[in-house]
C-alpha cells in the first residue's frame, strides 16, 4: 500500500514529504493507521545531525491512532484497538523488562536504525529502505510497527491528547516522580519547560513538592508552568538560585531536573549548583553525543552525597505506566488539553518544527488526514 510521509534525507536540511510504499504486518507486527502525531523535540535531533541515525528515515516517535491488521503471532492487540504508541519498544523478556526496566529494553538498542527485528525495512521509496524513527515512524499516515511498541487505550479516549503520553509526558512525568523520586514538601527546578519539562511541573506537583521553580527564558513557557503547578518561575537560572537559596532557608532544593532542548555543561552545572546536600540532579535532556555535557565538582559530589541521574522515558514501563497516567487525565489531576498549543498538517511539519525551535508551542500535534 501507498503512505504519504515526513522523511530527512540529511542531517541540516529540510524535512521531506514523500509518497513510500509500506508492507503489511509479518510475525508480532500490526499495521496502523496514524490517526495522530507529537512534534517532539528529539526528531529535530536527527533533522539536524545531534543523533547518529540511519538515513533516510521516516520522522515521528509519539503516535496514536487504530489498529486495521495484525499478523501472525500478535497477542497485545487486535484490529479495532485504539492504541498509542511507546518509542521505547518493550519485549517483556529481556533483563531490563523482567526487572521492570521497560524504558532500557534491550530492542531499543535500534531504535536510531529505524528498523523491524530481522532486520526488516517495511517501507520502501525512491531511495531503497526507509528507516522509521524509533521503529514507529509516526510522520506517517500508516505505519508497520511491532507489536511491542503498541498500547492498547480506553475506547472512549482522545487520540488527540492520548497521543502526547507516547513520550513527552510520561519523560516529563516519570523525571519527577519516578528519577527524581520527588516526595511531599520537597522544593525541585525544572530547567527547560517545553514538552517535557511542563509535564515534569505537572508530577513534581502531584508528588507533592511545596516549591516546584520552572525556569525558562520565554514568558509563554513561565506562565503555563504556573498554570499548571509551578510555585514560581524565573528567566535564568541565576535568577531562581538566589530564590531556591532563600526559600529553603539555604538548604538547597531537593532536585533539579533538566529538560532544555538542547543540554549544555553550563545548564548541569547550575542544576548541580541548585540542589543541596544529598540532593539528586535529572539529566532528561540531550545533545550530540561527543559532546560532554556532565563536567562537576567530583569532590562537591562526594562531599555533598549529590546524585546525577540520567533518565529515559521517565524511568516508566510503557504497557503499566501509559494507562496509569492517562487515568490520571480521565480524572483530572493530569492536564493534557491545556498542554497543546497547536495542531499541524503533515505537510505543514517544517512549519511544526519552526514554531517549536521559536519558543511558540508547548506542544504541537500533526493531525493525519485519510
Amino acid at each position: 500500500m501507498k503512505t504519504k510521509a515526513a522523511v530527512v534525507y540529511e542531517p541540516g536540511k529540510r524535512i521531506e514529504i514523500e509518497e513510500l510504499d509500506l508492507d503489511g504486518p509479518k510475525e508480532g507486527e500490526v499495521l496502523i493507521r496514524y490517526t495522530h502525531a507529537g512534534l517532539c523535540h528529539s526528531d529535530i535531533h536527527i533533522a539536524h545531525g545531534d543523533l547518529p541515525a540511519r538515513l533516510p528515515m521516516v520522522l515521528g516517535h509519539e503516535g496514536a491512532g487504530i489498529i486495521e491488521e495484525i499478523g501472525p503471532g500478535v497477542t497485545r492487540v487486535k484490529a479495532g484497538d485504539k492504541v498509542v504508541c511507546s518509542f521505547i519498544p518493550n519485549c517483556g523478556v529481556c533483563r531490563y523488562c523482567a526487572t521492570g526496566r521497560q524504558s532500557i529494553c534491550d530492542m531499543g538498542a535500534t531504535i536510531l536504525e529505524g528498523y523491524l527485528p530481522g532486520p526488516r525495512f517495511p517501507m520502501t521509496g525512491p531511495r531503497g529502505e526507509y528507516g522509521a524513527m524509533c521503529m514507529i515512524g509516526t510522520f506517517s499516515q500508516w505505519g508497520t510497527v511491532s507489536q511491542t511498541s503498541v498500547v492498547k487505550v480506553d475506547d472512549d479516549l482522545p487520540l488527540e491528547k492520548a497521543v502526547l503520553v507516547g513520550c513527552g509526558v510520561p519523560t516529563g512525568w516519570g523525571s519527577a516522580v519516578n528519577t527524581a523520586n520527588v516526595a511531599p514538601g520537597d522544593t525541585v527546578a525544572i530547567f527547560g519547560i517545553g514538552g517535557i519539562g511542563i509535564n515534569a511541573v505537572q508530577g513534581a506537583r502531584y508528588a507533592g513538592a511545596k516549591n516546584v521553580v520552572a525556569i525558562d527564558p520565554l514568558e509563554n513557557k513561565r506562565e503555563k508552568a504556573m498554570e499548571l503547578g509551578a510555585t514560581h518561575a524565573f528567566a535564568t537560572a541565576e535568577e531562581a538560585q538566589a530564590a531556591i537559596t532563600d526559600m529553603t532557608r539555604g538548604q538547597g532544593a531537593d532536585s533539579a531536573i533538566l529538560t532544555v532542548d538542547l543540554m549544555t555543561a553550563e545548564v548541569v552545572e547550575a542544576g548541580f549548583n541548585a540542589i543541596g546536600k544529598g540532593g539528586t540532579v535529572v539529566v532528561t535532556g540531550l545533545n550530540k553525543l561527543e559532546i560532554p555535557t556532565v563536567t562537576v565538582s567530583g569532590s562537591i559530589l562526594t562531599l555533598f552525597r549529590k546524585s546525577i541521574k540520567g533518565s529515559l522515558f521517565g524511568d516508566c514501563n510503557p504497557t503499566t505506566d501509559i494507562p496509569k497516567i492517562l487515568g490520571l487525565y480521565q480524572a483530572g489531576d493530569l492536564k493534557l488539553d491545556e498542554i497543546i498549543t497547536r495542531t499541524y498538517k503533515l505537510e505543514e511539519v517544517n512549519e511544526g518544527y519552526d514554531d517549536l525551535l521559536a519558543g511558540k508551542n508547548v506542544r504541537g500535534v500533526m493531525v493525519h488526514e485519510h
